[in-house]
């Protein structure tokens, strides 16, 4: 028996090898002949199913998927699964329904069907409303809306509103119901779709009923009990009969609510009559015979044939009886492995759209917490530039000796906040893959030595030395992104001060590799403090983690940098490594590729403006945009320090005239002002004056927002709160004052 179920496989693969083979062989212009057949086979089955036809449909509809499948047309198998899903959904067929439809978003994901998705969608979640399970209805609605919100599809989102709302309201959740309720009526009414409007018109009045607002639920239930009459929609006259008869019952008007009633189960009678023929055994028949006389006449043809029948085919039909009864013994170990594939299956499919939903759920989560983080990052970055740029101040202003650590103090956590703040910005844009690598030249080991220089002072506190060792055999200049690089050495020799007590840390830089002008450039950075034990070295690299709580309140730090190390390590395209013993320190090595660079870096002026002449100063004119009154005399300060001086205005509409009279050289734009946005006010500056430098001055995350920037019309942005001496810079450059000093 083995053997023979061995046998009948083999066939049956090489039966679907050659069909693949043969789909393969067909030509273009037969696969327009078949796409066409399957396109009318659809449409033919659709105006079947607006008819009722429900079985006709389905036989019109296995048809296409045949011919679908000859042709290997997912977007078309996708699409016929889920009407044939919908189909039996219609004829109370709720498992293979729900079979069909996760075969159909299988295909239609392959396909990126998103439109159809939607529609599958819809019918998957009144498959869950029909079985009570409202929770994953509204999943799918949701998921449904989602889509068509993505492609703009507003006349389509009424229906899920609709769905929603219904799932909410057998929740008992009446107040979101009703606005669900709400918006479908509103779209419902922009599109024209009257029976979706009268439908949302019903079940918003019945909500406002359980919500005791009887005076708009029955405004709103006869609104949809006349779009019910005027378009003749039995379903919902039927609906309205028994939402009014409930409500006059809850009155105690109980004359009204009997004649309603009465109404409902007649109507309600004639529907169930009308759909037990839809759904009767002679429809059933029509799906294998298009009619009668075609049945009877097989059956004549059969008695025939038996009539002329010899003494021979009595034999053998004997000996097939018995060749079918071998072979039905083994149809059926078959079926009985198949079934168990087909529900092993089903489930599989069952927790793929469910994963799918999960996913679609988790993205939306993700995209929430990138426009939340944007937004506080903003409103925590606007006070920080006044806390930092008031304390700066106030410690050059010599300020009294009881005063002075107080206001370190205060920078120390303004600082720190900063810091704060721009890792977990860090964070966010190296998951979300949107931090580039910006190369230029630079000299590592001066790089490197001003790292040291800038964290001495921290290890100096510690009673720390650190030490230097740079291999003389690599070269000077490179051409790398430093400010990574940069990044990278501050938190690893941060995190080596930090943990380390009356001890010494060594930086190393060696040469790993080289190919010609390519090198591998190993970086290790050793300290003998506190170290780490085995358990916790597993989770180093991991976000806000730490040794312990004990260790986060001894030691501080928000837990972010070794995750940060990792994170620009990885988009550097290098490697980090550790080793660590408790109490006996910690080894950090990383390994990145570089590029050597023979280019001459020309040094930057420390003091830029110092050595500019005060009267040629006077002739700038700078315009600070900028509605916080502390930002403005906190910029006003800064540009007077630096022997500038500017006019201040706090709206975008001042700002476009100022500089439709005056003739400026720099523009300092805040983003976000009442009235027009700083970006409205330079897009419309540059129709009349393309060559202006106009910075935006701005709390916002840039490099999410460098595009909107660049369409705008900025030259550039300086980020509050800003270094100044990069302030500096930039205004120094922008002004061409190199090139005046020099002549």
């Amino acid at each position: 028996m083995k053997f023979q179920i061995t046998n009948i496989l083999t066939c049956l693969i090489f039966s679907l090898v050659s069909i693949n083979i043969h789909a393969q062989d067909i030509s273009e212009k037969q696969k327009e002949n078949i796409q066409s057949k399957i396109n009318f086979n659809i449409s033919f089955a659709q105006t079947n199913i607006d008819n009722n036809e429900f079985y006709k449909a389905q036989k019109d509809l296995d048809d296409a998927l045949q011919l679908a499948k000859q042709i290997n047309d997912n977007r078309s198998i996708g699409l016929i699964y889920s009407k044939i899903g919908k189909i039996q959904y219609i004829i109370e067929e709720p498992m293979e329904a729900m079979q069909s439809l996760s075969k159909a978003v299988e295909k239609q994901r392959f396909a990126q069907d998103d439109i159809n998705i939607a529609e599958t969608y819809k019918t998957i979640g009144n498959i869950y409303l029909s079985r009570k399970e409202y929770e994953k209805a509204i999943d799918y609605f949701n998921s449904a809306e989602q889509i068509f919100e993505k492609h703009d599809l507003s006349e389509f989102e009424a229906e899920s509103k609709l769905y929603i709302g219904e799932a909410l309201f057998n929740l008992g959740n009446y107040t979101e119901a009703k606005t669900q309720f709400e918006d479908a009526k509103d779209l419902a009414k922009r599109y024209k779709n009257k029976k979706i409007l009268s439908s949302a018109y019903l079940s918003l009045g019945e909500t406002e009923a359980k919500l005791q607002d009887f005076a708009n639920s029955e405004i709103d239930i006869n609104e949809g009990f006349e779009i019910a009459k005027l378009e003749n929609f039995p379903n919902l006259i039927n609906k309205a009969y028994k939402i009014l008869s409930d409500i006059h019952t809850n009155r105690g008007d109980y004359k009204k609510a009997n004649t309603y009633l009465l109404k409902h189960i007649k109507l309600n009678d004639s529907i169930l009559k009308i759909k037990r023929s839809y759904l009767s055994a002679d429809k059933r028949l029509d799906k294998q015979y298009s009619s009668p006389i075609e049945y009877q006449k097989e059956k004549e043809a059969d008695l025939e044939k038996e009539a002329s029948s010899t003494w021979l085919e009595k034999l053998t039909t004997i000996l097939s009886i018995a060749l079918i009864t071998i072979l039905s013994l083994l149809t059926l170990s078959l079926y009985k492995n198949n079934n168990i594939r087909l529900k092993s299956n089903n489930i599989l499919h069952k927790k793929n759209a469910e994963l799918t939903i999960a996913m679609e759920k988790a993205e939306l989560a993700t995209k929430t917490k990138a426009n939340f983080l944007s937004t506080v990052t903003h409103e925590l970055r606007t006070p920080l530039y006044a806390v930092t740029g008031l304390t700066n101040m106030l410690l050059e202003e010599n300020p009294k000796q009881a005063q002075i650590q107080h206001l370190k103090s205060l920078k120390f956590s303004g600082d720190y906040l900063l810091t704060f703040i721009n890792d977990i910005l860090q964070i966010n844009k190296i998951e979300a893959n949107k931090v580039d690598i910006e190369p230029e030249v630079f000299n590592l080991k001066k790089k490197a030595e001003n790292v040291i220089s800038a964290l001495n002072n921290s290890a100096l506190d510690n009673n720390i030395k650190l030490h230097l060792e740079y291999d003389e055999t690599l070269p000077t200049n490179f051409n790398a992104d430093q400010l990574k690089i940069s990044q990278i050495l501050i938190n690893l020799i941060g995190n080596s001060i930090k943990f380390t007590k009356n001890g010494d840390i060594w930086i190393r830089i060696i040469k790993h590799q080289q190919d010609g002008d390519d090198y591998v450039v190993r970086y290790e950075v050793e300290d003998n403090g506190i170290g780490i034990s085995q358990e916790k070295q597993k989770n180093m690299f991991e976000s806000f983690s730490q040794g312990s709580i004990q260790i986060n309140r001894k030691y501080g730090g928000t837990g972010l940098g070794l995750s940060i190390v990792k994170g620009l390590i990885d988009i550097l395209k290098g490697k980090i490594y550790m080793k660590s013993e408790l109490g006996s320190g910690t080894t950090f090595y990383f390994e990145i590729p570089m590029k050597k660079s023979n280019e001459i870096i020309v040094e930057q002026k420390a003091n830029y403006f110092n050595e500019i002449d005060e009267i040629e100063l006077n002739n700038i004119k700078i315009l600070v945009v900028e509605d916080n009154k502390i930002n403005q005399m906190i910029t006003k300060k800064i540009l007077n320090k630096m022997k500038l001086y500017c006019d201040v205005v706090d709206n975008g509409e001042d700002a476009v005239e100022k500089v439709k009279n005056t003739k400026y050289d720099v523009v300092l734009m805040d983003i976000h002002m009442p009235g027009i946005s700083g970006m409205e006010a330079t897009k419309i500056i540059r129709t009349f004056d393309t060559d202006l430098t106009i910075f935006a001055l701005t709390a916002v995350t840039i490099e999410d927002k460098m595009q909107e920037f660049d369409d705008a019309g900025f030259t550039d942005i300086i980020s509050k709160p800003f270094k100044q001496e990069d302030f500096e810079k930039k205004l120094y450059n922008a002004l061409n004052l190199s090139d005046s000093t020099a002549t």
